[in-house]
């Protein structure tokens, strides 16, 4: 009678959860448009609620499914974490957009989830990392009203980032072919996430007051380092991440779409170099042009995430009923093929879509920041956020060659959490600090 009962709620979550992170999509949306703040508010409590019944459904899937209530000792932190975040940030800066903030937390939730379904050690690593995280960015939209003096450290933030990723070059442990990590008092870090931060507030220092050719070029040749460093760390994934952030941070603030065309093919011209200079990227290439010749083992990861996703189909064949772990490092690089496999390709649609509001919404408070310092940083933010999905989304279902890059909020990695944790806390105190321009301007206190 049991397993008749676990079978009966395994099988009605998958419909019951798509149709939560659908109805939580639409909220998200229906928010652009104006609405009356009473409005407003009722749509922010809705999809609070949305996201404890969509979490606690999943961890009640787990627990029914495996017959551990770890499971459910997990789920009460989950959501004591997620909701004294909420409390406390509202609390704390009351021109919190609400928008990023649930949206990251709903993010983060499905994450933190998908993670303990597929490893218990890697998740209570995550869990960790995510309330270390939260603590440090709790502070940084104070930061952003106190501190007066961001624009000045131009060729500090360029002497930092080429300074820390030539150490990694050089002392950096080598981690699946790439010098990506490096360890300090027993802590593993991946630098180059971190320095994406500083890279952002350089090109913002470098090109708030001058944005002529001139100043394009310094801000392009120090970006090149960055770039060159990678690219012989052999960390590629991000070499990308940086040379389009700075491509389209340009075309933004010059309005000059010649910079599109030469970075376009600048761009295509780097991955035919990279292409004959570097044996896994024919590896990688090979097994996105044709993964089921190399099945065996060059296509087998692309292969497994393809099976995986073609699996799911619509609705996702149950929390704990696929085979995700089939994939080879599925909690980093193939999390989103996990996702369409257990919960469904729909809702793994509506994962991108609010992906993508907060994109918009970031791209919505970069246009309404007057200060063109910030006004890059808030459109730094949103490129690197976006572009990151892009290419761990696009790598898993074959749309471009893997790039062994994280799926931010969602996947495993520490490093990853908390710089992304930090770019949406630099959003929101840019946009903090927008609103409290606004009411001084009104004359409001």
């Amino acid at each position: 009678m049991a397993i008749i009962l676990q079978q009966y709620l395994i099988e009605l979550s998958r419909y019951a959860l798509f149709a939560l992170m659908a109805i939580y999509t639409i909220c998200s949306f229906v928010l652009f448009a104006p609405v009356s703040q009473k409005a407003e508010h009722r749509l922010y409590a809705v999809q609070n609620m949305l996201m404890l019944l969509l979490l606690f459904l999943c961890f009640l899937d787990l627990t029914f499914a495996t017959g551990n209530v770890r499971f459910l000792y997990l789920f009460v932190f989950l959501l004591l974490f997620l909701f004294v975040m909420i409390l406390l940030v509202t609390l704390i800066y009351e021109d919190t957009n609400r928008l990023l903030l649930n949206n990251m937390c709903l993010l983060l939730g499905v994450g933190l989830c998908t993670i303990s379904r597929l490893s218990f050690a890697r998740a209570y690593r995550q869990y960790l990392i995510a309330l270390f995280s939260f603590g440090l960015c709790l502070v940084v939209p104070l930061v952003f009203r106190k501190v007066r003096f961001f624009k000045k450290l131009t060729w500090g933030y360029a002497a930092c980032g080429v300074g820390i990723l030539s150490v990694v070059l050089l002392l950096g442990r080598i981690h699946n072919g790439s010098k990506i990590t490096f360890t300090v008092a027993g802590l593993t870090f991946q630098p180059s996430e971190f320095i994406k931060i500083l890279y952002i507030f350089f090109l913002a220092a470098v090109l708030w007051e001058h944005s002529d050719f001139k100043w394009v070029l310094i801000s392009g040749i120090i970006a090149g380092i960055h770039v060159v460093i990678l690219v012989l760390s052999k960390d590629l994934g991000s070499a990308l991440i940086y040379y389009v952030a700075f491509v389209l941070i340009v075309v933004m603030i010059t309005g000059n779409n010649l910079y599109l065309m030469i970075g376009t093919i600048g761009g295509m011209a780097a991955s035919a170099v990279a292409y004959r200079l570097f044996g896994h990227v024919k590896v990688r290439f090979l097994a996105w042009k044709d993964p089921w010749t190399y099945i065996e083992n060059k296509g087998y990861q692309i292969g497994q995430s393809l099976f995986a996703i073609g699996s799911g189909r619509w609705f996702g064949t149950g929390l704990t009923m696929g085979n995700s772990k089939d994939i080879p490092f599925v909690e980093q690089d193939a999390i989103f093929s996990a996702i369409c496999e257990e919960f469904g390709v729909l809702f793994a649609i509506c994962i991108l879509l609010v992906s993508l509001n907060c994109f918009l919404e970031m791209m919505r408070i970069a246009i309404n920041v007057g200060d063109r310092f910030y006004k890059i940083i808030c459109y730094g933010c949103g490129i690197t956020y976006i572009f990151q999905i892009f290419l761990t989304v696009g790598g898993g279902i074959k749309f471009i060659p893997l790039t062994g890059v994280t799926l931010p909020l969602i996947s495993a990695g520490g490093t990853s959490c908390l710089v992304t944790m930090l770019m949406f806390f630099i959003v929101q105190g840019i946009n903090i600090r927008l609103k409290a321009v606004e009411r001084k301007k009104a004359g409001i206190s």
